[in-house]
């Protein structure tokens, strides 16, 4: 039986609560299996992407432009789900969805990352593409091993509310030693989406795989000498970019040699942001530019 976390509400709400039959809800849609749904309100759209990027708002302090001071990115399985009231004047208040979500979280060990009040009313708080809503909440709870976020954004008081959830997890392994040969033998080199602690040179076991692979390959061609070059996004300054890329492509060249890779044939050297493969105004891009690239020498 799929677990799921039951949203409390007040006497007074349940007695206003429309039922909702699936047919009610926009097609193709249905709640995550982590959560039901405020009584009373139907799906009115949804999204699911098997693996992507978002930034969740990590901190209730706001910048001069009304976005969150810090956000956290997260990778994996990203959920968008838009409810909205099934009764046109009675239904839960923004607070009210803010607490039950908040209530929720807390019971199963999660926490509360930030919380936005009404005074944040009409702030999309990360970029334009969350929307503006009257209040806002992010968790973070950990499921299955799974490190979890959440964000809940109530708009028109209430009314209507959309949930975002990303579900931090390892894009599954696509490349094998094989094809690490082959793309450096033709391209002369291969990029490598390899996830790190945030600002840290540490890797996160979810790349070991991948990383193993490269191992494999190395072991293989023992005439191929690479470069091991770290990249970063524009975030932060160069000069902390340039030095957390340095200590990420030598954190990698050591996952390597400790692997058995000959270290005489590896050497490591950051880059920073100098040198994006996108575009830096986007996630995505952003994303494609936090790399780490095996060069042949």
């Amino acid at each position: 039986m799929k677990a799921f976390f039951r949203l409390g509400m007040s006497l007074a709400a349940l007695c206003f609560a429309m039922p909702v039959r699936a047919e009610d809800d926009a097609a193709g849609c249905k709640d995550h299996p982590l959560f039901n749904r405020m009584p009373g309100y139907r799906i009115n759209s949804c999204e699911t992407k098997k693996f992507d990027a978002r930034d969740f708002p990590a901190s209730a302090t706001l910048d001069a432009d009304s976005r969150a001071a810090k956000v956290e990115t997260v990778e994996g399985v990203q959920t968008y789900i838009v409810y909205e009231a099934q009764g046109e004047t009675e239904h839960a208040s923004g607070l009210q969805i803010q607490r039950n979500y908040q209530n929720a979280v807390r019971s199963v060990g999660g926490t509360v990352v930030a919380e936005y009040g009404a005074e944040n009313s009409g702030k999309a708080l990360v970029d334009e593409s969350w929307g503006a809503g009257d209040r806002a909440t992010v968790l973070r709870l950990s499921k299955t091993g799974r490190d979890i976020w959440v964000h809940v954004h109530p708009y028109n008081g209430g009314a209507g509310y959309a949930l975002y959830i990303g579900e931090r997890e390892a894009m599954q392994q696509a490349i094998v030693a094989n094809d690490v040969l082959d793309r450096i033998n033709k391209a002369g080199y291969i990029a490598l989406l390899i996830n790190f602690d945030t600002g840290k040179p540490t890797i996160k076991p979810e790349s070991f795989p991948q990383l193993d692979q490269v191992a494999v390959a190395l072991e293989k061609a023992t005439g191929l000498s690479l470069e091991v070059s770290g990249h970063t996004d524009d975030s932060g300054s160069p000069e902390l970019n340039q030095a957390l890329s340095e200590a990420r492509a030598k954190s990698v060249m050591k996952y390597l040699t400790d692997k058995g890779a000959a270290g005489a044939r590896l050497t490591a050297k950051g880059y920073g942001q100098t040198k994006p493969v996108a575009d830096n105004r986007t996630e995505e891009g952003r994303a494609q530019n936090r790399r780490v690239e095996l060069v042949k020498k």
